[in-house]
């Protein structure tokens, strides 16, 4: 049974002008895995976790390095099982996340499927990936450094740029994201 579904798009060189604008950008919203990515690379990612957040209805107690995405061996994306994110999918009954990434032309777009009730059992997204090497190695969400990540905005004023208000776990449009037009 599909629990949701959240599609994200992201305008790249807007996404690009972002991140070299505010610097601290890059650590906020992606892993130390993901932070050595390509603009467009980081510009899906981030589509990707603003989809899955749609798609779950809300961010609940999620922060950006409980969503990180990666590639298997054929290059399939997924996310990553954190401890945030198999309690979120526990919390909502989800079983997995399908997760489809694209850029080109100048936009990059993320589209998510959550579903529930197959014999999947509680997997948390992909039954086949371990957990986040933060989180093997320190015991945490996959923040890092056994920290909790921030989640944006939460111990500071929001940004005055209108493209940066709202994002993720606040909801609303996000960074460079169209938002639900």
């Amino acid at each position: 049974m599909i629990l949701g579904i959240g599609v994200d798009t992201v305008d790249i060189a807007r996404f690009r002008r972002q991140l070299e604008r505010t610097p601290a950008l890059r650590p906020r919203l992606f892993t130390e895995a993901e932070r050595t990515l390509t603009i467009p690379s980081l510009a899906v990612r981030f589509a990707a976790k603003e989809a899955l957040i749609k798609a779950l209805g809300d961010s609940g107690g999620l922060v950006w390095h409980d969503i990180e995405i990666v590639r298997n061996e054929d290059r399939a994306p997924s996310f990553v099982r954190t401890e945030g994110l198999s309690r979120e999918f526990a919390a909502r009954g989800a079983d997995r996340a399908h997760l489809s990434l694209s850029h080109d032309g100048g936009a990059a777009v993320a589209f998510v499927v959550l579903e529930a009730g197959d014999e999947a059992g509680d997997a948390a997204v992909d039954p086949a990936l371990p957990p986040s090497p933060a989180a093997r190695s320190h015991g945490d969400s996959g923040s890092g450094g056994g920290m909790r990540a921030q989640r944006p905005y939460e111990h500071e004023s929001p940004p005055e740029d209108e493209s940066l208000r709202g994002g993720g776990p606040q909801g609303g449009t996000a960074v460079g994201s169209e938002g639900d037009r």
